[in-house]
């Protein structure tokens, strides 16, 4: 199976972009979570609840990056049969990587960037870790940890990924009062657990954020045309009839994206400043000129080869 460079490309820029996004994740944990001695969500939690006790029984504490790894390969052997080897594959870079840059940027530190400020620090070290998860998981990436848990449980039961995610976090987050014994810095891992979650929110459904115009006006034709022209979108007419009027009607149906809508408004309103234009955003466009559905399916078989197959199999030859 030969592959085009546009498909090399593709995937190229998904592992770039996949790289720093975990960069920025390694750097607001390490910078500023870590340091507070937060112990968030995720197998990065589990690794300083590691380091926090090792540290205090042994004298030395456990890196993050060496814990975070094996737990995260422990996790993957477990999963390997239940969610399949694709899905391990793709884990397994985004793990290496991510306890790879923590390792590094670790020990860089020898305090939090903001001194005396540990609500300003998880602020801003939830902020970057958002995006950077945001960033990762736009381009098909995964960073292990809970997304493994989460996949596992999804496939055995109907608990969604979302939930089984937030509930094991939220496990994590409780456990580690029993270390620090200090109710602010269990506060702090549940705040960062809500930033992290909307940023990475933000960050995804910005990426795939676009705009459905709905436009009635008489000089519809014209509209159409200018669109097309001047902004490269399609429009699509539709037949209508206004039920006060009983007048027969045309509907130009838009969708473009979110930062091309002044665009269009700037379009209708040049041609027909009385036109009557509804917007409403939608999340995930899909197709020619948009975002490419990122999925594998199964080849289907044509009808004439059902036919064939069906016939061959079942039709006794004749005597």
């Amino acid at each position: 199976m030969q592959i085009s460079r546009k498909q090399l490309w593709m995937s190229s820029r998904d592992y770039i972009f996949i790289s720093l996004g975990i960069l920025l994740y390694a750097f607001g944990f390490s910078a500023f979570i870590f340091q507070e001695k937060v112990v968030i969500g995720g197998v990065a939690g589990l690794g300083t609840i590691i380091f926090l006790v090792s540290e205090q029984w042994l004298g030395y504490g456990i890196p993050v990056a060496i814990s975070q790894y094996v737990l995260n390969l422990i996790l993957l052997a477990f999963a390997y049969k239940v969610v399949g080897k694709q899905f391990v594959w793709r884990t397994i870079y985004g793990a290496t990587l991510i306890s790879l840059f923590i390792g590094v940027l670790t020990p860089l530190f020898d305090g939090p960037l903001v001194d005396g400020q540990p609500f300003m620090n998880v602020i801003i070290g939830s902020l970057m870790c958002g995006v950077g998860l945001g960033i990762s998981f736009t381009h098909n990436g995964s960073t292990g940890g809970t997304d493994i848990v989460a996949a596992m449980v999804s496939k055995r039961s109907n608990v969604s990924i979302g939930r089984t995610m937030l509930y094991v976090d939220m496990c994590i987050i409780s456990s580690s009062y029993l270390i620090v014994h200090q109710v602010d810095t269990v506060v702090y891992g549940f705040i960062v657990l809500v930033i992290v979650s909307m940023m990475a929110d933000m960050v995804i459904n910005t990426n795939r954020q676009a705009v459905q115009f709905t436009i009635f006006s008489p000089h519809w034709e014209e509209i159409a045309t200018a669109i097309n022209n001047e902004a490269n979108r399609g429009c699509t007419v539709i037949n209508g009839t206004g039920w006060y009027s009983k007048h027969e009607v045309k509907i130009l149906l838009v969708m473009c994206r979110k930062i091309e809508s002044v665009t269009i408004f700037r379009i209708i309103k040049s041609i027909d400043e009385n036109a009557f234009i509804t917007q409403a955003n939608v999340n995930g466009v899909y197709g020619k000129g948009f975002d490419a559905m990122k999925l594998k399916v199964s080849p289907r078989h044509s009808s004439d080869d059902k036919n064939q197959q069906f016939t061959s199999t079942h039709i006794p030859p004749k005597a």
